[in-house]
């Protein structure tokens, strides 16, 4: 049975297959609200067609209604796989690389005749794509770039997409009869960034009905072996699932491997070997005897070794007896007492500054920063300082409504060309903090980005860098920085460096996080929320943040609210 989302995507990818063909662009703009429409419905789409109100929906009319009822009805659309044949696969496929839209990937096709990456990345090199109008030597040399960077992300699968399937699958297995334990292991459990397949470990005396569940799971495509300790599956992304089978008393040990890097098992494995023991494919063996394991820490009691938590199993330090003081700290969850970046419709947000307050205190926050965009962000509504300084008021006057909760008066102050800020010092000294970022110049050098960032970090009234890197996992790649030059400015200026919570970004990423630490820079978790509903995603952040040995004492919203503010004041 579709939902709306199977809806949506496919008169998403109509729109998109139109555009390769050169289609009108008012039919174009017709799937893509009609795509907008359906996503955002509240209702099933298979109830508001029941009741023959598809014409309600804004956007859609009497033809797009007889396109939804042909899908539901047939499970597919004739127009969508009639375009499927007509456009090449390698074209559609040009689509994943940062920078090439529809409309340059259709130029590729019909003016130079590529219907592949390879195809397309062999032309640039020849010196074809610079002969194209409007492109040149510059546009060729960032394609190429543009082509080298997607490869590398090829086969892996960025964090915030495996952990949704993850968790939907988890939480179908673990309602499955018979199944007695069952987490989430590999990367997604570590919260790398991206990972290259899913890993689920489960404990369950009916075999049958695990590879059952998963067949009938909407996220499955297909269950691709059935063995005794795996079961492999496809999802319907293609992304890899191993289900992990384990017997109880073996639990732990096979949590604990199905968990760790490769490394991580590597160098266990050694630690094993000094003290008489085999590790192995999670099991651990003494003299030939197999030692059962219900819990992970009985594995690293048995060898000696400190509870290591999951983020951290690398292979990068983590058994130096030193770390074991680290990890007691790292910062939690329920650590974190506000948050410090935040969007509403004084910008690009979705709902008012009261909404997204109310959802911060629902979420357990003490306080909350506002941080609409700055005025020349014009592609995200940026604010002008009128609009500003009423929104200050605003803020003064929802604080009396809120006994528990503290609105802050922020911006997310937009990094100009030269390095100055896009609102004069005299605006920036009016709010409670001020959040920096760049959003433009990826095609900079590296010496003038870094000394744009330098230029924000010794402005005394920026208290926070948000996103420093600017990256998009898998799509965009981020701003070459000299990071130990903006780490040291953070330290002598005593400003703080954002960990961006929001999966797609993750940034500062954990090598960055963990560079901060040892240099001593503060840090700040914040989720960027545009949505109440990305207020959930702060976890990403503090997975992160473990992930580069962050404590909660290196992150000051952990702070209470006096503690943030004198630091602030003291800064200025």
């Amino acid at each position: 049975m579709l939902t709306n989302q199977d809806v949506a995507r496919t008169f998403s990818r109509v729109a998109v297959l139109l555009t390769l063909q050169g289609e009108n662009r008012r039919r174009i703009m017709a799937y893509e609200r009609a795509a907008n429409a359906v996503s955002a419905l509240e209702q099933d789409i298979q109830d508001v067609w029941r009741r023959g109100a598809l014409e309600n929906i804004s956007g859609i009319g009497e033809t797009l209604a007889a396109k939804i009822e042909e899908m539901l009805t047939s499970g597919k659309l004739e127009l969508d796989e009639r375009l499927q044949r007509e456009v090449p696969p390698g074209v559609v496929e040009m689509l994943s690389i940062p920078e090439i839209g529809p409309r340059r990937a259709a130029r590729f096709w019909k003016e130079l005749g590529v219907t592949s990456v390879d195809a397309l990345e062999e032309a640039a090199r020849e010196g074809r794509v610079r002969a194209m109008s409007r492109m040149g030597a510059k546009t060729e040399r960032s394609l190429l770039e543009n082509i080298a960077f997607w490869r590398r992300w090829q086969g892996q699968v960025p964090l915030g997409r495996a952990w949704v399937i993850a968790y939907s699958v988890l939480d179908s297995l673990a309602g499955v009869s018979g199944v007695e334990r069952a987490a989430v292991g590999g990367g997604v459990r570590r919260f790398r960034d991206a990972v290259q397949d899913i890993d689920i470990i489960i404990s369950a005396s009916d075999r049958s009905a695990v590879v059952a569940c998963l067949r009938a799971h909407p996220a499955i495509d297909q269950v691709l072996s059935n063995g005794d300790v795996l079961v492999a599956a496809r999802t319907q992304d293609g992304i890899a699932l191993n289900v992990h089978l384990a017997d109880l008393p073996d639990w732990g040990s096979c949590l604990l491997y199905h968990t760790g890097s490769r490394a991580h098992n590597a160098l266990l494995g050694r630690l094993a070997l000094d003290q008489g023991y085999r590790w192995e494919r999670g099991r651990l063996e003494r003299l030939g005897k197999h030692i059962v394991a219900k819990s992970e820490q009985e594995i690293y009691d048995r060898l000696g070794l400190f509870w290591i938590p999951p983020e951290v199993r690398e292979g990068a330090g983590e058994f130096d007896p030193t770390a074991a003081r680290l990890f007691s700290s790292l910062v939690e969850r329920s650590d974190l007492k506000g948050d410090l970046q935040m969007h509403t419709t004084g910008s690009d947000g979705h709902q008012s500054i009261a909404q997204m307050a109310e959802a911060a205190r629902a979420n357990g926050l003490q306080y909350v920063l506002i941080t609409d965009h700055s005025q020349s962000l014009g592609v995200a509504g940026g604010q002008s300082v009128p609009e500003l300084r009423q929104q200050r008021s605003e803020i003064r006057a929802l604080n009396a409504r809120f006994d528990n909760l503290c609105i802050l008066s922020g911006t997310e102050v937009e990094i100009k060309a030269d390095g100055s800020l896009d609102y004069p010092d005299e605006v920036l000294a009016e709010l409670d903090l001020v959040v920096a970022s760049l959003h433009t110049g990826h095609r900079s050098s590296r010496d003038q980005v870094t000394h744009r960032m330098l230029a924000a970090i010794r402005n005394p009234h920026v208290d926070i860098i948000a996103h420093p890197t600017n990256r998009l996992i898998g799509r965009r790649a981020g701003l070459e920085l000299d990071m130990q030059a903006i780490l040291g400015a953070a330290n002598e200026m005593g400003t703080a460096l954002e960990i961006n919570a929001h999966p797609d970004r993750l940034d500062l990423c954990a090598e960055h996080i963990k560079m901060a630490v040892d240099a001593g820079v503060k840090l700040a978790i914040s989720s960027d929320a545009h949505d109440v509903s990305d207020l959930g995603l702060l976890f990403f952040g503090v997975g992160t943040a473990r992930r580069g040995w962050a404590s909660r004492e290196n992150v000051i919203n952990t702070w209470d609210l006096d503690r943030l503010l004198a630091w602030a004041g003291n800064r200025v």
